[in-house]
């Protein structure tokens, strides 16, 4: 029997469809519900591997694994990675397909149609519920034509639709109103339900509007949700990432750690788990930030590496970078980060630039060569090296992911991990490098934070270098504890009863 359906889309980027998805799909688990996410197209640099080492969006990861089921390449069929100089990678079913413009993405829509199709087809066989998520707003009247993950999504399944708006940007109102009155009959008669997403204040104040809502539109409003900030669910927005970015002020904290915001940042939820650590204060440097003294400095994953290392070296930071480092400040690269702490980046097949090579910070003594097969592998191994940073780090175990092209490599390369198992594959290898001193680690793993015995070694290390004790007994909660939190909060919000009855469930 074909699965149940429901899908939620919104008024604008970033309104909260993919958080409402995540406590949709972890309410349905608690409820008995075998729940799948779905999202036919995203447009995203935080992606993730999944076991059988396709690459797809972030977001269908965590909507996954608050479904507790394992996420595959159909809930994600099409990811876009955009890169430098408005062109796009176009990843497919997991795989990387070709690096195209705007223009000539949209000519090749009919054959991804089926793309689309196929794999939600897959998923509506294989659970009871299938959660669709669109994506932007579905009254882009210029893109109408082009659609892939909107309206056409929902009328090919003829699936219920249930409107998310934010009224923390305010003109909710306008906005819930206005998406209706620019989507064709067909397209409006699937709108079932409104939701209000980010309220702050007096509920009371907001009736009156929500009755006149109703009344404009018959459309009933599900409910307002409140804004939160104690929830930590990984996202994969750069609005999200704009949002943390401006938070700079916090005065608590032990230990102060800079990730250096590149243009072409990627997978920047790597860091979230030391964003929650008590204690830490994480910040972005912008242009126009000072580094100052950091305790640590994160030079991040990014999806334009040449193209973010001249940036870097064209501000300044660059040489501020390898200053800090040369008088022993502590300097850790991720994936495209680790590529840019070497002595030289090659690209002679011009595989991400127009350059056949670049000058890297000089920090560790390793040379990368991109190639043009991209590895995605999910890995476990442990700590082997012991000194400077990972001194208290030796044998701790740790599990992560690849997503790179490009080889990286030394004559004196001592690699601070070794890798156990890669893609379920039992192996022997190695992976990253670590300076002499100890002070400055590049890596290929992502999601190397999120291993909290190694997390915690790495701030225990940091504070016995300023002379302050950091006290790793701080609750970091687990992400199945932050799944339930976000659920509760919702269902709370919702009425569910609606829900149930536009999914054409019942409650049990």
């Amino acid at each position: 029997m074909p699965a149940k359906i429901l899908m939620v889309q919104g008024t604008a980027s970033s309104v909260g469809k993919s958080i409402m998805v995540t406590a949709l799909c972890r309410i349905l688990k608690q409820d008995g519900r075998k729940v799948a996410p779905f999202k036919a197209q995203n447009m995203s640099l935080n992606s993730f591997v999944t076991r059988d080492g396709g690459e797809i969006g972030r977001a269908q990861v965590v909507q996954a694994e608050a479904a507790g089921v394992e996420p595959t390449v159909e809930m994600n069929p099409i990811l876009l990675k955009p890169e430098a100089d408005y062109c796009s990678q176009v990843v497919v079913k997991g795989k990387p397909v070709g690096r195209v413009m705007a223009t000539e993405y949209y000519s090749s829509r009919e054959q991804l149609w089926s793309v689309v199709t196929e794999s939600l087809d897959k998923l509506l066989a294989q659970y009871d519920v299938v959660l669709i998520e669109g994506a932007g707003s579905p009254a882009e009247v210029n893109l109408k034509d082009r659609d892939l993950v909107n309206m056409r999504v929902a009328l090919h399944c003829k699936a219920p639709v249930l409107l998310v708006a934010d009224i923390d940007r305010g003109g909710v109102f306008a906005s819930l109103v206005g998406t209706l009155e620019l989507l064709e009959p067909e397209e409006r008669a699937l709108i079932r339900a409104f939701v209000i997403n980010k309220f702050r204040g007096d509920l009371s104040l907001l009736e009156p509007g929500l009755k006149w809502l109703e009344e404009r539109t018959g459309v009933p409003v599900a409910g307002v949700v409140p804004y939160y900030h104690d929830i930590h669910v990984a996202e994969e927005d750069s609005i999200s990432l704009e949002e943390r970015r401006a938070m700079k002020a916090r005065s608590d904290y032990l230990l102060d750690i800079a990730v250096i915001g590149l243009p072409h940042i990627s997978n920047f939820d790597d860091f979230d788990p030391l964003e929650q650590e008590q204690g830490v204060r994480l910040r972005y440097v912008e242009p126009g930030d000072e580094l100052g003294e950091p305790d640590l400095i994160i030079i991040p994953g990014t999806k334009s590496t040449m193209a973010d290392l001249m940036y870097l070296k064209r501000i300044g930071l660059a040489q501020e970078i390898i200053e800090q480092a040369h008088r022993g400040k502590p300097v850790i690269g991720i994936c495209g980060g680790y590529q840019m702490l070497g002595e030289m980046i090659l690209d002679p097949e011009h595989v991400e630039s127009a350059e056949y090579q670049a000058h890297g910070l000089g920090l560790l003594p390793v040379t990368t060569t991109f190639f043009p097969v991209k590895s995605t592998h999910q890995v476990r191994g442990c700590v082997i090296a012991g000194r400077g940073l990972l001194q208290e780090a030796s044998g701790l175990p740790i599990s992560g992911y690849e997503i790179h092209m490009g080889t990286t490599n030394g004559a004196n390369n001592v690699a601070p991990f070794r890798i156990d198992e890669r893609s379920r594959k039992a192996c022997q290898e190695f992976d990253g490098c670590l300076s002499a001193d100890g002070n400055v680690l590049g890596t290929y793993l992502h999601g190397l934070f999120r291993n909290e015995a190694f997390r915690r070694s790495i701030l225990c290390e940091l504070a016995a270098r300023k002379e302050v004790v950091f006290h790793a007994t701080g609750k970091v909660l687990s992400k199945e504890e932050q799944y339930d939190r976000l659920a509760d909060w919702v269902r709370n919000s919702l009425d569910m009863e609606l829900v149930y009855r536009m999914i054409g469930l019942k409650r049990s």
